[in-house]
């Protein structure tokens, strides 16, 4: 854990904040269970995707030089900008939840749960009377909207408050209804639960409530598909280290799952990256009581895709029981990630990533060259053999804000 100083009688966490999770490898432990996530349902999901228009596995980036520059062995980056053309990951998941759902209100048999089923004339026709509700900070919205457009139904979006116009106009050149709240991405959320429930429209989103855990699994399910590419592109050789950044926790929940199903007690450490005012992972590890915590306010970082204040029930139990490392970071820590990677050293490939995609490069920056977080980077035995995996989740899908974040002018928009 981090270290702890006392001020007026009461702990304080100094920065950084993480959290060192010793129990992540108990073997007597019961633990959460993560059956959903086999290899059998894992090569079931990709099948999908690979029926879906513009699938291509996305690039794993290897960058030589920066992993000799910091002294470990390999740093893996999975390029999600050019997912579909869509500029993130979120639509693996949004799809494969959007398509079982679509294909379940129908009633269709099993062998017409395909794409190209959907795609037939008559099934369209009943495709077209369907509406579907979700939240979104930019990304997952945009992925729905794609889909629902793809199939010819309707897609409804909220998003927070200070959603920045360039992510609004990424979901509305797909057709999809797009409001925005005067709340945050929780607040969001709960408001399409209840007009999916009032209007009987499909609710397409990745965190789980009571009575609500069919389709937020096949989000999660849906994001197998990036590891099975990422782990293909390495000729399946198992990285020491993977790190995978944080909102509601269906995409690390989903990582670490996966890890866990693919490699059992051998499997890689793992290290939970969220954003200092939404770190709803940090903050429930640390109270010590097994449940997860909301944190509340207006959740303010420029990662926008991670500004979630509540967990996933799904993902919870799964990071909680086998997650190695949380780490909540300041904003500066994606902005030298995102610098780092649109600059590279001579000799590796560029990466375009966003402000939620690159945290865990900067992170990982940090960890090996900052003496503040030098601890959390022993803790976590990092070193010369160190084979590390992180994600870019990401492209530039907010332009100006990237611009102005790689060029080192001001973040504020005017």
């Amino acid at each position: 854990m981090a270290d702890l100083t006392c001020v007026d009688g009461e702990v304080e966490m100094t920065d950084p904040a993480w959290f060192h999770n010793r129990e992540a490898r108990d073997k007597s432990a019961e633990r959460a269970s993560t059956a959903a996530f086999s290899a059998r349902t894992a090569a079931k999901v990709r099948r999908f995707h690979e029926s879906l228009p513009q699938y291509r596995p996305t690039p794993l980036v290897r960058l030589r030089k920066l992993a000799g520059y910091l002294g470990v062995r390999d740093i893996l980056v999975k390029d999600e900008s050019f997912r579909f053309n869509l500029g993130a990951f979120k639509a693996l998941g949004a799809s494969h939840a959007l398509f079982r759902a679509v294909a379940e209100r129908l009633n269709l048999r099993a062998d017409q749960r395909s794409f190209q089923a959907l795609m037939n004339t008559e099934v369209k026709e009943q495709v077209a009377g369907i509406t579907c509700i979700t939240a979104t900070d930019g990304n997952h919205g945009r992925a729905v909207a794609w889909l629902a457009m793809q199939l010819g139904c309707t897609a409804v979006v909220y998003m927070p408050r200070g959603s920045s116009a360039a992510r609004v106009q990424g979901i509305r050149e797909f057709g999809a209804r797009v409001s925005i709240i005067d709340g945050n991405y929780d607040d969001a959320v709960r408001l399409a639960e209840n007009h999916a429930l009032k209007n009987g429209w499909l609710l397409i989103q990745d965190t789980a409530r009571p009575e609500y855990e069919h389709i937020p699994r096949c989000v999660m399910q849906g994001y197998m598909t990036m590891f099975v590419e990422a782990f293909e592109q390495m000729g399946g050789v198992m990285p020491t280290h993977v790190f995978a950044q944080c909102g509601v926790g269906s995409f690390s929940g989903a990582c670490q799952a996966y890890l866990v199903q693919r490699f059992g007690e051998q499997r890689p450490v793992f290290t939970v990256v969220e954003p200092e005012n939404a770190a709803c992972y940090y903050e429930s590890m640390i109270k010590g009581n097994g449940k997860p915590h909301i944190v509340e306010g207006n959740l303010a970082t420029i990662m926008a895709g991670l500004a979630c204040g509540e967990p996933n029930p799904l993902a919870w139990g799964i990071l909680h029981d086998y997650a190695d490392m949380f780490i909540s970071c300041p904003d500066e820590v994606t902005l030298t990630g995102m610098r780092m990677l649109g600059n590279p050293l001579q000799g590796d490939d560029r990466v375009i990533s966003g402000e939620s995609g690159a945290v865990t490069l900067g992170l990982l920056y940090h960890l090996l060259r900052d003496r503040k977080y030098l601890p959390a980077g022993n803790a976590l035995a990092l070193n010369r053999h160190s084979s590390i995996l992180l994600f870019s989740t990401e492209g530039d899908t907010d332009p100006e804000m990237y611009r102005n974040i790689v060029w080192g002018l001001s973040t504020q928009k005017p």
